[in-house]
């Protein structure tokens, strides 16, 4: 959704105190659910279904933070702490905005982050639409980040969680101000231990549930596998060639492969090879020392600016190019286009498209954008 058609939406909204809790069966959205009860809030809890035409059995153990079973995680949690509870069908949305998208960015080359086009499109748009339709000024989830209202910049901002080993403003990066209005992050300010202590000492009964590490909708974690039976075009072989051209062998298909892999080549030259590019277009995966896996610059587009209305020259920044990566010193700069450049200190191992580039300053995030390619 356009940002004015939001603002147009919200326009004749008033403020209130019903909020809407993305609640996924986990002890965070659990504690989130409480913390806003007990600070008054109205709170209604709602699990998205997004799980896609299997049958009930498999749906049941498979979803991840969405399947039967955290369903029936939340809605028990739900009914400890005295709160509504919902299950909305976000299935047909949930498919074409992140299953798809997923699907295609491996075909097209790319490795793309499923868990950044949730946010963006179905917690923090469609989940938002919903709640405004049942009457609810705020959405709420279980991330570790904190919003705050700067007056000087009559903006809001996302800064880091306190716990910085959970901190999950990298994936949040495409937030808007007008979404930021509405969102609340209650757990901001809390550290995980604290988070599942309070969840034992109100009896949750998700309060020793492991957190998911999978993406939700891969359950094996065979993403070759589930793209191949979720594409619309055949998977190829093609060739594994050098940086200079050479043949060096035949590979499977280019979505089994993303930048910096080592392992599972199939190839031995007497040194460790590495992908450092995907030519989705001539079919070819090409290989590497392990020197030429790094760069220093690359492109960003579809880029999101939080603490500024937007890049309007040179700024010094902290950036990281992937969730688990620690963030680097680097410069950015506009291009013509809507694109970002960005020139880091140092080099960086695996500059990969598809990933997610977020800019920081301190511990505000500043915005961010997604890798189109490496320049060097």
């Amino acid at each position: 959704m356009r940002e004015s058609t939001r603002r147009s939406e919200n326009f004749f909204m008033k403020k209130n105190n019903r909020v809407v809790v993305g609640m996924s069966g986990g002890v965070d959205s659990s504690v989130s659910a409480y913390l806003l009860k007990e600070q008054g809030f109205d709170v209604i809890g709602v699990t998205m279904q997004i799980w896609q035409d299997k049958d009930e059995e498999a749906v049941r153990v498979e979803g991840g933070c969405c399947s039967l079973s955290a369903v029936n995680d939340a809605r028990r949690v739900a009914n400890k702490i005295g709160i509504k509870y919902y299950v909305m069908n976000f299935k047909d949305v949930f498919k074409e905005k992140v299953i798809d998208y997923f699907v295609d960015e491996y075909l097209k080359g790319r490795t793309p982050n499923p868990c950044i086009a949730c946010n963006k499109y179905i917690k923090f748009e469609e989940l938002l639409k919903r709640a405004w339709m049942i009457d609810a000024y705020y959405v709420a989830t279980g991330h570790y980040a904190i919003k705050e209202y700067d007056e000087e910049r009559r903006r809001y901002l996302l800064k880091k969680s306190v716990d910085t080993s959970k901190d999950q403003t990298y994936v949040l990066y495409n937030l808007t101000q007008t979404q930021l209005e509405h969102i609340l992050f209650p757990l901001g300010k809390y550290k995980k231990d604290e988070v599942r202590e309070l969840a034992k000492n109100l009896g949750l009964p998700v309060a020793s549930k492991p957190d998911s590490q999978e993406i939700c909708f891969v359950t094996d974690n065979d993403y070759g596998k589930f793209i191949r039976e979720n594409a619309k075009e055949e998977i190829k072989p093609g060739e594994f060639r050098d940086t200079r051209g050479r043949f060096l062998g035949y590979h499977k298909g280019i979505i089994h492969y993303t930048i910096g892999q080592r392992k599972g080549l199939g190839i031995s030259v007497g040194k460790p090879l590495y992908v450092v590019d995907i030519d989705a277009e001539n079919n070819v995966v090409v290989l590497g020392y392990g020197d030429e896996v790094f760069g220093d610059e690359l492109i960003s587009y579809n880029n999101n600016f939080i603490s500024i209305d937007k890049l309007e020259g040179e700024m010094r920044v902290k950036a990281k190019i992937r969730y688990t990566a620690k963030e680097q010193d680097a410069v950015i700069r506009p291009l013509e286009d809507g694109r970002v450049f960005v020139k880091f200190d140092n080099p960086q191992r695996a500059i990969t498209p598809g990933q997610s580039v977020v800019f920081y300053d301190g511990d505000i995030v500043v915005g961010g954008g997604t890798i189109e390619r490496k320049v060097r």
